[in-house]
């Protein structure tokens, strides 16, 4: 007869069909299930933390929620960063733990239903009798509310018999939020004649944007009104027409291409937060421009919002669309009026590739990877100081290509897991990781992951300048000691040919030349290339001057 534990991964598995993880004590059970009975791949990482950031990063990929596992106690407590990180950027996944007996806690339980509240994780706790529904409802939660849950199999029942499995109901979703009501009529209304009457409109969409699947609607909108357009780094890609498009808004962005986002005298946000670093920590905008926000949160999100409208993103651009074409609106003519490839080029660094102490410039070494690499990329990246340098010299198709694990949570270290949330969920796609070597060197026990998972078409960049950047460029300059922000060079070259990949020591631009050799290599037959990048660590991203000039002004 089936157990529990069967009850839980057959249900799950009707709304799943990947999981991440680490087996022991408390899920064995559950995956014994998983991989005889249910359709639901198993990919095995190497750390519980792990097993989050891969499905964390299938679903930032696909558009899919994933499911983790771990055992009880030591196996739950250390995914707690990445579910942290889950919570942070409203990530839906389920984690399957294994959790205390009924009976009560042993010695070496811990109260996982606290630990999970307080980084933001709600927990369901399954029985002998209501295991499906309960798993149903757990699933049901996390995709309505965009939140990672905690889907509890306690010790003593997990192998008990449970009887045959039930039919659960699906788990009912809301659609998508519509304007609704007088006042909201009458803010769309407002928009589309302050629109009509711009004469410079800007877009400025965020990831909320696609995850509407917005994409046509705002191409259409852009095209009406003769918009400039322009994303948040985690929007990249969302309009489908890049001639107009300024690229990154905020730190990561072109002077040349912040410039004209500060001419605009009309900007509509759709679904992005705005948050500081998007802002520029309040200067994105000139004092001039009217800013209205479209967004499915109950009120603006920056006080500099003069106009909101609440909605989902897309059925709001299409209203526009509808509102426009109604006032016979003309497009205003301004994208036509610049030049936005040239407004939106960044600084290439110095012709020799070489900064003044010798190593390697890394605005040079990212143009230049930026022009080998395939250009069915999925980029995945880790958190640090070189964050934006993928961002700025890597542009990707579409959002679901640009993934930024660690960032909401402000962490480092969970690059290399997050290399095979992408390759289950892009499984033709060249998975190309960015790694620092402080957070590269936290991250190794995936290193075997990312290697195995991503073989034939991953390539894994690590900015090797053997500090930690950020404390470098915002402490060191404060006169604090730098020793312990100092990492003795790493090999990470070596470390990677260990679990079966190819490491290539990069000191000089030519010896990019593998990459471009690798890249002409047939997909799928072609190693795991990683290039550890001797870069300098004086060259200080442009983002992280804009923080230090915001720090000294406070």
């Amino acid at each position: 007869m089936p157990t529990v534990s069967a009850h839980v991964a057959r249900t799950l598995a009707l709304h799943v069909d990947h999981v991440f993880g680490v087996m022991g004590n408390g899920n064995a059970w559950f995956l014994d299930d998983v991989e005889r009975t249910t359709s639901a791949r198993f990919t095995a990482v190497r750390h519980e933390a792990g097993g989050v950031v891969a499905a964390d990063a299938y679903f930032r990929a696909s558009g899919r929620i994933a499911a983790a596992t771990v055992t009880y106690g030591a196996g739950f407590t250390n995914t707690l960063t990445a579910l942290a990180e889950a919570a942070q950027a409203r990530v839906p996944l389920v984690l399957l733990a294994g959790d205390e007996p009924t009976s009560g806690p042993r010695p070496w339980d811990v109260d996982q239903i606290a630990l999970a509240a307080a980084v933001g994780a709600r927990t369901y706790t399954v029985g002998r009798a209501d295991a499906a529904a309960t798993t149903v409802i757990a699933v049901e939660h996390s995709l309505t509310y965009r939140v990672p849950v905690v889907l509890a199999i306690p010790y003593d029942v997990a192998a008990l018999e449970a009887g045959p499995v039930p039919a659960a109901p699906e788990p009912a979703l809301p659609g998508p939020l519509a304007p609704a009501g007088p006042f909201d009529a009458a803010a769309l209304a407002d928009l589309a004649r302050t629109l009509a009457g711009a004469e410079r409109p800007l877009l400025l969409a965020g990831r909320g944007a696609w995850l509407a699947g917005a994409g046509a609607a705002l191409g259409a909108l852009a095209e009406t009104t003769g918009a400039l357009t322009a994303t948040t780094a985690l929007g990249r890609g969302v309009f489908p027409d890049d001639r107009y498009d300024l690229g990154v808004a905020g730190g990561f962005g072109a002077e040349g291409a912040m410039a004209l986002v500060r001419e605009a005298d009309v900007a509509v946000v759709l679904g992005a937060s705005l948050n500081q670093f998007t802002m520029r920590f309040g200067d994105l905008f000139s004092p001039g421009t009217r800013v209205v926000q479209v967004d499915v949160a109950p009120a603006a999100t920056h006080r500099h919002v003069g106009g909101f409208v609440r909605g989902d993103a897309a059925l709001v651009a299409r209203d526009l669309v509808d509102e426009l074409r109604a006032l016979d609106a003309a497009p205003s003519g301004w994208r036509e009026s610049v030049d936005v490839l040239t407004a939106r080029a960044y600084d290439a660094g110095p012709a020799d590739g070489l900064a003044a102490d010798g190593r390697l410039d890394p605005r040079a070494v990212a143009h230049r990877i930026g022009a080998l690499l395939p250009a069915d990329r999925v980029v995945v990246s880790d958190g640090g100081h070189f964050i934006g340098w993928a961002n700025m010299y890597w542009p990707v198709a579409s959002p679901d290509r640009m993934m930024m694990v660690g960032t909401a949570f402000q962490s480092i270290g969970l690059g290399f897991p997050s290399v095979a949330g992408a390759a289950a969920a892009l499984p033709d796609a060249t998975v190309v990781l960015t790694t620092g070597d402080g957070g590269g060197l936290m991250a190794l026990a995936d290193l075997e992951t990312a290697v195995r998972t991503a073989a034939g078409r991953g390539v894994g960049v690590v900015w090797n300048d053997a500090v930690y950047g950020a404390e470098v460029h915002v402490y060191g300059r404060q006169g604090l000691a730098e020793e312990p922000m100092r990492i003795p060079e790493t090999d990470f070259a070596a470390l990677a040919a260990a679990v079966g990949a190819e490491g290539v020591v990069v000191r000089s631009l030519a010896d990019l030349d593998r990459l471009a050799s690798w890249a002409a290599e047939p997909a799928g037959e072609r190693p795991f290339l990683m290039l550890d990048c001797r870069v300098s660590p004086t060259v200080v991203a442009p983002y992280q001057e804009e923080i230090l000039r915001v720090n000294r002004t406070r």
